[in-house]
């Protein structure tokens, strides 16, 4: 199968150069002229892809070379593309900063090569002229297989100001396919390494798609843009499938029972947890589960015939006063939980499991008192299964990615999760009866067993 989608990867040179808001922007743009945008966002950010959910009316996908492996960057992308008339990519950090000491893997770069696709550079101008053009060139000529085919200017000052740059790169041979201006930029308030997620603040956050969209479209070509974007490669691969992944015959999975209901499971949304990757809903459903979600800030009860549950990132420390007021809520999550029934965790979600966070009462599943921290542990991490859990068997491999600023002081009852190696080997997480409780974020489409384990755990439980 050959397959050609219209596609831009949106790069920099650095962080806080502007990807976010041109490759919003451009969502924004694009999906006001009529076309149905794809959008897609490079490595582990839960944040961005809100965003972009926004902007174009559809999910907002992470492609992730690290956690799910350079083969299945295309098939996902291909997957989440289905229909589309486009596709934009927002790149993450630099063009070409990876995974720490592993060279380009899970660089934008990395993506862009494995997607076929031509980058946008977007580049801060603010404080130079005609230097812009030796940065170009420097960023188009260290890959010859990464293909910078535009740039798009950022924070300039002035028309004098744009014209020194527009004379600089001419002699850089890559055209500049949009100019904004300093003056006019989004106000998009940030917290730690990324911005306020969209649940935060809705009405705020839809205003700033709509004032992105306009400043993109005033400011960028979007003819020439998306002339670039059809002159992306073809791709050869088939597009994930998550029925296809679960039934997989190289996982390592439970085989199926001859139970046939499909068990209702239970996950957490709202404004507290927002940190989840699109394909672990699909993979549930695909393995047979009835998913539902539910508002640990609003609901007092959990779904009706809820047998399973799954609560993953967010901020804790935002709404730790309100998740703890809910206490019929906590009573219900801790009586499914020590029914035995499975429960799979991360991070904010593992703070919800512990007795208290910042000495607010939590569900109490867990022996374990959770606080916040000025330290931000931030990486990611080979791990392996240490025992037998609802999501794997004792010695399965995976790789997930840490974002916190919480510290968990365990107490008794419960054997570690993962076994992780960076940068000593230590242990992490919390298995008890049938929660799974950690700080890693995994992307299950690397482990679609995993999806598969649960379900099956969720009816025989």
């Amino acid at each position: 199968m050959v397959t050609s989608v219209p596609r831009l990867v949106i790069a920099a040179p650095a962080s806080g150069s502007g990807k976010t808001t041109v490759a919003t922007g451009l969502m924004a743009a694009f999906t006001a002229r009529g076309l149905a945008v794809s959008p897609h966002k490079v490595g582990p950010d839960y944040i961005d892809p809100g965003y972009h959910s926004l902007a174009t009316g559809r999910l907002g996908r992470n492609l992730d070379a690290y956690l799910c492996g350079p083969e299945l960057v295309a098939p996902l992308f291909l997957h989440g593309a289905r229909g589309a008339d486009l596709a934009v990519v927002e790149g993450v950090m630099g063009l070409y900063d990876g995974a720490a000491g592993e060279g380009e893997l899970a660089s934008t770069a990395h993506v862009a090569k494995l997607l076929r696709a031509p980058v946008v550079l977007v580049v801060d101008a603010s404080s130079q002229s005609r230097s812009v053009a030796a940065l170009v060139h420097g960023f188009a000529s260290w890959d010859p297989e990464v293909r910078v085919g535009g740039v798009i200017l950022n924070k300039v000052g002035s028309d004098r100001h744009e014209e020194l740059l527009r004379e600089a790169l001419d002699s850089a041979g890559v055209p500049v396919l949009g100019v904004l201006r300093r003056a006019a930029q989004v106000d998009t308030p940030s917290r730690h390494l990324g911005l306020v997620p969209v649940a935060e603040r809705r009405a705020a956050a839809v205003e700033a798609v709509a004032a992105m969209g306009a400043q993109v479209a005033d400011g960028c070509d979007l003819d020439a843009l998306m002339a670039l974007a059809r002159s992306a490669g073809a791709m050869s691969c088939a597009a994930w499938d998550a029925a296809e992944a679960v039934d997989s015959p190289a996982q390592d999975h439970p085989t199926r029972s001859a139970d046939k209901r499909a068990p209702r499971i239970a996950v957490a949304g709202g404004a507290a947890f927002t940190f989840s990757y699109a394909e672990h809903a699909e993979l549930l459903t695909a393995a047979g589960a009835d998913v539902v979600t539910f508002d640990p800030l609003r609901d007092e009860e959990l779904p009706e015939g809820t047998g399973g549950l799954v609560i993953g990132g967010g901020f804790p420390e935002v709404y730790g006063g309100e998740l703890s007021a809910n206490e019929p809520l906590r009573k219900a999550v801790a009586e499914l939980a020590f029914s035995g029934a499975p429960v799979a965790a991360e991070c904010a979600g593992l703070l919800y499991l512990c007795r208290e966070l910042d000495d607010l009462p939590m569900c109490g599943v867990l022996d374990a008192s959770a606080r916040m921290s000025e330290r931000l542990t931030l990486g990611y991490q080979d791990a392996v299964a240490l025992g037998d859990s609802v999501l794997a068997v004792a010695g399965t491999r995976m790789r997930g990615h840490e974002f916190h600023r919480t510290v968990v002081e365990p107490g008794a009852g419960a054997a570690p999760a993962w076994g992780v190696r960076a940068p000593v080997r230590r242990v992490e997480g919390f298995v008890q009866g049938g929660v799974h409780a950690s700080y890693l974020h995994t992307h299950w489409a690397a482990e679609p067993g995993v999806a598969r384990r649960f379900v099956e755990r969720c009816r025989t439980s």
